[in-house]
């Protein structure tokens, strides 16, 4: 299977452009005949909490059906991450676009606790088999949780998947996190996330994957925004910049 890590740069809350850009970096990961396409935390909307309230939308939103046609068009399973309506309550969601399949949502279980005054907790789907092989799901924060790695684990997960919104500050952490998950638990591990400035932070880039040792297999750029694939059966790595 080939897993995609794609790296953007968002857009001050502007969904159309955001999923332009998307689409753009979805053309790479088709090329390089990606099955598994992530890309990081808020990717639609970026990393604003302030505007959260008029940005939710829910996963039937008709603007991410040019999303659910690529999966069928190329059976691929693609993450987006955007804030959403869960029954009053707004989340921090990933929408999964599955070929030939009703499109599901993971809501961030684990909050960081700034997020707390603008997202309550949620949780829908925690794993996805894709091609027969189990992948857990994880949304920034929770790669600090050592309770939501076990969990993945404990499911069955052969690959663990975060989309993130890391800083330059805090990205050295999250990849030595990433690193000892890898080792703890024997699965491959992969990183999606932003460059540019998302929220209040200024992001660091260096989407990354892992294999079950915690050895960095592929890293992109702090400054590039492009796709990063591995294929796990033939351990090739190919990067593409747009």
């Amino acid at each position: 299977m080939r897993i995609c890590a794609a790296q953007t740069k968002p857009i001050k809350g502007n969904f159309e452009q955001n999923i332009q850009n998307h689409l753009d970096l979805l053309a790479l990961a088709i090329d390089a005949e990606a099955d598994l396409v992530v890309f990081p935390e808020l990717s639609i909307s970026g990393y604003e909490p302030t505007l959260v309230k008029d940005l939710a939308t829910t996963s039937e939103d008709k603007r991410f059906d040019v999303f659910q046609a690529k999966a069928h068009e190329h059976d691929m399973v693609i993450t987006i991450g955007s804030p959403l309506l869960n029954n009053g309550d707004i989340c921090i969601g990933l929408v999964v676009f599955q070929p030939f399949k009703k499109r599901t949502t993971y809501l961030k279980k684990h909050l960081f606790p700034t997020e707390k005054v603008f997202f309550k907790s949620g949780l829908g789907i925690t794993n996805l088999n894709i091609k027969d092989v189990n992948v857990g799901l994880a949304i920034c924060y929770e790669i600090s949780v050592p309770e939501h790695q076990k969990v993945a684990s404990d499911n069955g997960a052969e690959i663990y998947i975060a989309s993130v919104v890391e800083s330059i500050e805090g990205i050295d952490k999250a990849v030595s996190k990433m690193s000892k998950t890898a080792r703890d638990y024997s699965m491959i591990t992969l990183m999606a996330n932003c460059i540019g400035t998302s929220g209040e932070y200024e992001c660091a880039g260096k989407s990354s994957i892992w294999n079950q040792e915690g050895e960095l297999l592929g890293e992109l750029s702090g400054t590039e925004e492009g796709v990063l694939v591995y294929d796990t059966e033939s351990k090739e790595t190919i990067i593409k910049i747009t």
